[in-house]
């Protein structure tokens, strides 16, 4: 991606990240704006959110994000200058979900891995015991 298109994205991004801020309609829940993705002759943008809430509260924000799309494109022409403001398509980013979602995995492993350990290391203390105890029974036979 050029150098340009990556700095429309970004301006796009802080832009209507403020904006939703702003926005006073109830059906927006904890919407983040987490990236845009323009057309190269700026007549398009995707706009990639993640939502907090369920499948509910995901569907009315983003209808209600469609429905606010004339204001923040007004804010977007206000506020930037570019050639043209971008038609704006609002898009769920499920790599948020994602993360989370690993992260609880690894979250899940760590645990059972230091059992592990801690089991490996009881073992290897008792096995030193035993071969001190057995050196030191060797030591008194002779």
């Amino acid at each position: 991606m050029p150098e340009r298109m990556r700095r429309v994205n970004e301006s796009l991004r802080q832009v209507l990240s403020e904006a939703l801020l702003e926005l006073k309609d109830p059906r927006i829940g904890f919407v983040t704006v987490t990236g845009v993705d323009t057309s190269s002759d700026l007549r398009h943008a995707r706009v990639f959110v993640s939502v907090l809430g369920g499948e509910k509260k995901r569907r009315s924000s983003l209808v209600a994000l469609d429905a606010a799309h004339g204001v923040l494109q007004a804010r977007l022409s206000r506020e930037l200058r570019l050639k043209r403001t971008p038609q704006l398509a609002f898009e769920y980013d499920p790599s948020v979900e994602r993360g989370m979602r690993m992260s609880q995995l690894i979250d899940e492993l760590v645990p059972v891995q230091s059992i592990q350990t801690d089991s490996i290391q009881t073992d290897s203390i008792q096995t030193e015991s035993i071969q001190a105890d057995d050196a030191a029974r060797d030591d008194s036979s002779s």
